[in-house]
């Protein structure tokens, strides 16, 4: 009887386990993985990861190499030692860096060196303001020295007033050396002022060490033009967007061949995030979304033969392909992650199409997990159209309850809606506090085809608002949705798409909660930063009064001219620091609420951007957006 018992006692404590679920403290304690390439001798992955301290209101890193062929991780000090420094010329000769100049007067002091206690700002064009900082006259430059002691820095640039590494995400990926150690190829955008703001034309730039001359390899280009590589047979590679000002246009890879530039990817319906070319120059791998996930493509170099140009799918699952780290024999190393899991390393072997988790970072933690389950979903929109639909339901899922149930409203508005993993819009996080939650591919997002992610331009509040309404109302059929308990999520676009859907949904939800939205798309137009994004989303400009698709635009699809017909409470984020979609949306929004008398809050980050990154903050986050919920649904 006491072995009967005590074995009893020992699967209840095991089955209690298999019971544990998400929380807001547990998401951020799990480690952030960053790959950072391959050991010099090809042998090991070398990866970052970093882990949130909620105590300390920081993350702490640690350096690893792990075996490519699978194996324990060996924490490393200084990965100089191990990880090939891609900084230094092919000839060992020279160092390439980049550094922060002053260039331009704005500041009052930079005017009036006398008034050094002064606190202004000047300015004669826009870009006076990006991301979430202020222009105090300071560029990015790329610099290169002897790889000696006490070298002294050349600044590429020197005298211009223009960012390379680009602002506000560029980093050392935006430089690169050419193979005959001869020349720095750099990404810059070389307009300046109110044209820097209303314009995506990035150029390739390529700098000569001996003459000291510059010239621009796309200058032909409009658009995007970034992310340069060498193939191993020295071909200059790239990504491209044709259309400036459009900055979700289709991306393609270009290749510089023999005088040409060669667009592999034209004739293929996706759009490529970003590649590595196979060892042999042969073949180029890349990263793209499609049907609701992101997967390994490759597509082979034909040179001058008349091989036909094909692109191919190589992996398949309801996961996210990453990034792209290196190959090892005929595994190529990547991350993975899906809506349950944060990225990991992986080896996916291209001949055996078998994959090998390398890295096991937060395994155990999931291991003692109960976890989500994703379903497809294929609705038809009112156009006819098939649509993708993320159907997440909550652990221990029983269908014959009732559940809560939440509408997602992804940002972008053209980014994909796939099995990434956020550390903030955690789908596994809602199904662990017992939403079910529903997340359509609507229309303008990538994976379904050039034409479904465009349709969205100029059109928000359009057939989109159609395509999230025929995705909860085809769900709520469900026995297991509880029709009464239906509320409305989203951030950025998501938060427009949040705020429209209030004024017209006609009573279907219980709740609302928009971050970081689009309350008013004239005020909006008149103090984002990035111009060009509203200039071709929205069609124009509000004073353009002959122009009917922006007219629209400020009129029927702004968010702000319904506010009359908004009747059910809403929680209102918004950062301090977004100049992307700025303060004043949450302000007006809150204030409009406010003084009609519906029940609403107004969370506010004076320190934090259109994200929110610190982990204290992203606490309280966490903590007010399940309140709401439990408040109000």
């Amino acid at each position: 009887m006491k072995k009967i018992l005590f074995t009893t006692l020992i699967m209840m404590s095991l089955n209690a386990m298999a019971q544990n679920v998400m929380t807001p403290e547990l998401l951020w304690k799990l480690g952030r993985v960053t790959p950072l390439g391959l050991s010099k001798d090809g042998k090991n992955v070398v990866y970052k990861v970093s882990t949130p301290s909620i105590e300390e209101n920081k993350s702490n890193s640690k350096f690893y190499t792990l075996p490519v062929n699978g194996g324990n991780p060996t924490e490393v000090k200084d990965t100089k030692e191990v990880l090939k420094d891609k900084n230094i010329s092919p000839d060992g000769k020279y160092i390439v860096y980049n550094e922060e100049v002053k260039i331009d007067k704005v500041l009052g002091k930079d005017y009036y060196p006398e008034l050094e206690k002064s606190q202004v700002q000047i300015y004669n064009g826009l870009d006076y303001r990006h991301w979430d900082t202020w222009n105090e006259g300071k560029f990015n430059h790329v610099f290169y020295k002897e790889n000696k002691e006490g070298a002294v820095g050349i600044d590429i640039l020197k005298g211009e007033s223009f960012d390379s590494p680009q602002k506000p995400f560029g980093g050392d990926e935006d430089y690169i050396w050419s193979p005959d150690s001869k020349s720095i190829l750099y990404v810059s955008k070389k307009k300046a002022g109110t044209q820097y703001a209303i314009s995506t034309n990035t150029n390739i730039f390529e700098y000569n060490l001996e003459t000291g001359k510059t010239v621009n390899r796309t200058e032909e280009n409009l658009g995007y033009d970034m992310a340069p590589q060498f193939s191993p047979t020295g071909n200059l590679t790239w990504l491209q967007m044709k259309r400036d000002g459009y900055e979700a246009d289709k991306n393609d890879l270009i290749v510089s061949f023999k005088g040409m530039n060669l667009n592999l990817t034209a004739a293929w319906d996706g759009t490529v995030d970003h590649f590595m070319w196979s060892k042999d120059g042969k073949k180029i791998y890349f990263v793209a979304p499609i049907d609701g996930t992101k997967q390994l493509f490759q597509v082979n170099f034909p040179g001058l033969t008349k091989i036909a140009v094909t692109v191919s799918q190589i992996t398949n699952g309801d996961f996210d392909v990453n990034d792209l780290v290196g190959f090892s024999g005929d595994n190529i190393i990547v991350t993975r992650t899906d809506m349950n899991h944060a990225a990991e390393i992986f080896s996916y072997n291209l001949k055996k199409n078998s994959w090998k988790q390398l890295s096991n970072v937060n395994t155990t933690t999931y291991k003692s997990l109960a976890l989500s389950k994703t379903e497809r979903r294929y609705v038809t929109t009112t156009d006819g159209k098939k649509m993708l639909v993320w159907v997440i339901l909550p652990p221990n899922f029983d269908a014959s309850k009732k559940y809560p149930t939440l509408l997602y409203c992804q940002g972008g508005p053209q980014s994909p809606l796939t099995q990434s993993y956020s550390f903030r819009w955690n789908f596994q996080l809602m199904a662990a506090n017992d939403y079910v939650v529903v997340a359509p591919n609507r229309r303008g997002m990538q994976g379904h085809g050039v034409a479904w992610n465009e349709q969205i331009s100029k059109d928000w509040g359009g057939q989109v608002i159609n395509d999230y309404l025929s995705a909860i109302d085809d769900v709520a059929k469900e026995n297991y949705v509880d029709k009464t308990r239906l509320g409305c999520v989203g951030a950025s676009y998501g938060g427009y798409s949040v705020f429209y859907l209030a004024g017209i949904h006609n009573n279907r939800f219980k709740t609302f909660i928009a971050h970081d939205g689009v309350y008013n798309t004239q005020s909006m137009f008149g103090t984002t930063e990035e111009v060009f994004f509203n200039n071709w989303d929205f069609g124009g400009a509000y004073w353009e009064k002959d122009n009917a698709v922006a007219q629209k635009t400020y009129t029927t699809f702004n968010p702000m001219t319904m506010v009359e017909k908004w009747n059910t409470p809403i929680l209102i984020i918004q950062g301090g620091k977004d100049f992307r979609v700025p303060i004043g949306q949450g302000q007006e929004a809150f204030q409009a609420t406010q003084l009609r008398g519906i029940k609403s809050r107004f969370l506010y980050f004076p320190d934090e951007n259109h994200w929110v990154l610190k982990p204290q903050n992203a606490q309280v986050w966490q903590k007010e957006f399940y309140k709401w919920l439990n408040e109000t649904l």
